[in-house]
């Protein structure tokens, strides 16, 4: 039987499957096993080959897949097991020479599974985790009364930095959706309470609001834009009722600006005037000439914003930052002192805020209010992980003080909520230590089960094409994280903090087609990034180019085969503790990169082979 590729998988001639091994073209058989050869595991390629042609392609540049296509995978499954090809829904048993034949599905996937595994799912692991990231303004807006708090506005233009009203009302109204990309665990942005005001954004183009959960006011409160307290809670029961974890987003290394809100509330001296309440840019301004226009950054009632035992700040009274990564003012924030051990009062600034929920506590640090308001959501709120923000800029120390405390406080709320709780599993941490990569140090030893993994966004942009640089990282992630339970990491191709996949590959739907592949397979944790599965454009960025990673869900416009295909890889990863946790072994093929995982541990066994067919 001919199958031919659908039109949204249409490969570039410089792209094509007959292009995409790594093979020596002055020596075809170079960087292959072939012929009883022996592969680099050193198995044999006896009854390795296939029927197949994949090399061909139509009038229209459509990958041609020909014939029936046949595996040897008598290293995973024994003769007469009955398994599933996960991707096209088909069965096949395994025959006696430890081979399976069937007709490839035009994906050019196969994913096979024992067919008493195909529906039930795995025990969660947070070595396996697919974590769904998103930032909840720029979601799904649930709840339109909110939009506007605190008096913050829309600015009319291309709504760069603005609050877009997503929330976690409608978030929680998308959780089934989320669920059927086979997503265990949704990171959302900080959702306490950010500065009301705006700051300049990027080189003044623009009002910059908290949208995204990294400039807060109050870490005890939260913010109204993102809803009540009864919506945090009705999220977090929800995603649970579904078997996904719920992670936020924290920063410890510092607070938010001090904006023309906060300034006139908590501490107005410092204002020259009040005409910035109707003040917009006119002639040669922009949105940072506020600074000089309206702003006394020399006048000693600073002192009464965070207090200058609290921060590092470039204003009267304070310590001034430092150079090195722990002292260090990044994107002139005021800096955190949570090196600091001796004890401070409340900040002056919440002292005068009538709504917040801090307290003055005897003997306590800096970091010891951090870490306590901190982990109160965990305890209130039962949330089951932390994704750390700027991590390498805060000491190891206090990271280790805050998974210690976060993970009493899961415990006793999982005590205090028996039938709420997903099981005992205990707190989990990630962090970003930009550019760390797959390697263990020692943050892994304050706190830390996971990091970002920052290698695979730019290694994703070629390993697409190749069996053979996909086998480097899949063998070279497999031997390094699934050989220490101590080690893990969490890998992305897209981010809010660099880029997105599909615009750095100019838009291809190949390439986020085959990237969706490739990233579901991975060893170790992964992330999407919210629109990862829908090909998600960029936005407005202002001129600073991040901010055109946080674009609206486009959830009126996206490729349906190309959503499909992530849930589908998705839900076979999220039923295989194998994919991320397991053994990795290439079974050798001569038309398709091949191979298998393999789990046994703590009563689970667990094993599945994967065929991508066009990469040797």
């Amino acid at each position: 039987m001919m199958r031919t590729i659908p039109s949204w998988w249409i490969i570039p001639a410089a792209l094509s499957l007959a292009a995409c091994g790594d093979s020596d073209p002055q020596n075809p058989d170079a960087g292959t096993a072939q012929d009883g050869g022996t592969t680099s595991d050193g198995g044999s390629t006896a009854d390795a080959g296939g029927t197949a042609d994949l090399g061909a392609t139509n009038d229209s540049g459509m990958v041609i897949v020909e014939g029936n296509f046949t595996v040897n995978v008598s290293s995973t499954f024994a003769a007469g097991d009955n398994l599933v090809e996960a991707y096209s829904g088909k069965k096949v048993t395994v025959q006696a020479d430890g081979t399976i034949t069937m007709d490839i599905d035009p994906s050019g996937i196969m994913l096979l599974e024992k067919e008493a595994d195909s529906s039930a799912s795995a025990p969660f692991s947070w070595d396996n985790a697919t974590v769904y990231f998103v930032i909840t303004d720029r979601f799904e807006n649930g709840e339109t009364s909110n939009d506007n708090s605190y008096g913050r506005k829309r600015d009319g233009s291309d709504e760069v930095g603005t609050f877009h009203g997503g929330d976690l009302k409608g978030l929680t109204s998308k959780l089934d959706y989320i669920k059927d990309l086979g997503v265990n665990a949704i990171w959302i942005t900080a959702p306490f309470e950010q500065i009301h005001g705006w700051v300049g954004g990027g080189n003044g183009g623009f009002k910059h609001y908290g949208y995204h959960g990294y400039y807060a006011l109050d870490y005890t409160r939260l913010d109204n834009n993102m809803g009540s307290e009864q919506d945090l809670r009705d999220l977090i029961k929800s995603a649970h009722d579904r078997g996904i974890r719920v992670i936020f987003d924290v920063v410890m290394n510092h607070p938010g600006y001090a904006t023309l809100e906060e300034m006139a509330t908590y501490f107005p001296a410092v204002l020259k005037n009040n005409d910035w309440r109707t003040w917009e840019p006119t002639g040669n301004q922009n949105y940072h000439s506020y600074h000089e226009l309206f702003i006394d950054y020399n006048h000693q009632d600073w002192r009464n914003w965070w207090g200058t035992e609290w921060i590092r700040a470039g204003l009267p009274g304070h310590i001034a930052p430092g150079s090195d990564d722990l002292t260090k003012s990044l994107a002139s924030l005021p800096d955190f002192r949570t090196e600091d051990f001796r004890t401070v009062s409340l900040s002056p600034m919440l002292k005068n805020k009538a709504d917040t929920r801090a307290t003055e506590i005897p003997n306590y640090t800096v970091r010891n209010y951090l870490v306590k308001w901190l982990s109160d959501w965990v305890r209130e709120y039962g949330v089951d992980g932390f994704r750390c923000d700027t991590t390498k800029h805060v000491e190891k120390e206090s990271w280790k003080e805050l998974k210690q405390a976060s993970a009493d406080a899961l415990r006793q709320w999982k005590q205090n909520n028996p039938n709420a709780k997903l099981d005992d599993l205990g707190f989990w941490m990630t962090g970003e230590v930009f550019p760390h990569g797959v390697t263990r140090d020692g943050y892994f030893d304050n706190g830390f089960d996971s990091l970002i993994n920052f290698d695979f966004q730019t290694a994703a942009k070629t390993v697409v094409n190749s069996g053979n640089e996909l086998e480097n990282i899949f063998s070279g992630y497999a031997g390094s994280i699934n050989s220490d339970p101590t080690f893990n990491v969490l890998s992305y191709i897209s981010s809010h903090d660099t880029s997105l996949f599909f615009d750095e590959t100019g838009g291809s739907l190949p390439l986020q087609y085959r990237v969706a592949t490739a990233m579901m397979l991975l060893p170790g944790g992964v992330q999407i990034y919210y629109g990862d599965e829908t090909a998600r454009p960029m936005g407005p960025s202002g001129g600073e180019r991040v901010q055109g990673t946080r674009s609206d869900m486009n959830w009126n416009n996206y490729p349906q085969e190309l959503l499909t295909h992530w849930q589908k890889m998705g839900q076979f990863r999220n039923r295989h503790l194998s994919i991320g946790a397991g053994q990795h072994a290439r079974i050798p093929h001569d038309s398709a990169y091949v191979f298998s995982r393999n789990y046994s541990a703590n009563g689970t066994d667990d094993k599945v082979v994967v065929v991508i067919a066009g990469l040797n």
